[in-house]
């Protein structure tokens, strides 16, 4: 099994998206890419954090490689958008790839240079970084209440 991560604006949607995927194995939101130990939601929502509201992904990569992963979370939000998506402002909401190894660093590298090329996309790449679980109301938030996506 692999993880991969991203944040892509509210972790709600994120997280849904990719647990239908065939070859993920489980989702979870959290937090990742700060400098604050075991940070709230609270806290993060605060903008003081550096943290970005994340979606880790856990999957088979012999059922599901990470050109797919990639491309679902390009698909799932704007990442022309400079931290925010839609109506939620802040850096806690800003598109990141946090790679966990080299060749997932080198494969997310290149499909940001092809799609900066086209479209002035702003999603950051960063190493991954300790990740904190978020709450356990925001797991299978949407799944939860039977939503199949956000309200926005």
């Amino acid at each position: 099994m692999a993880l991969a991560t991203f944040g892509a604006g509210c972790f709600w949607g994120v997280e849904l998206t990719f647990s239908k995927l065939p070859g993920v194995i489980s989702t979870s939101v959290g937090y990742m890419g700060g400098h604050t130990d075991q940070p709230t939601y609270k806290e993060v929502c605060t903008d003081s954090t550096g943290h970005a509201e994340v979606v880790q992904v856990e999957y088979d990569p012999e059922r599901l490689d990470y050109e797919r992963l990639l491309a679902t979370f390009f698909q799932s939000h704007d990442p022309t958008q400079h931290n925010r998506q839609g109506p939620d402002i802040g850096s806690q909401y800003r598109s990141a790839i946090f790679y966990h190894d080299e060749t997932q660093r080198q494969i997310a590298a290149d499909m940001l240079a092809t799609l900066k090329a086209q479209r002035p996309v702003v999603t950051q790449l960063e190493a991954a970084q300790p990740y904190y679980l978020a709450e356990d109301y925001h797991q299978k938030y949407l799944e939860k209440r039977g939503a199949a996506h956000c309200g926005f």
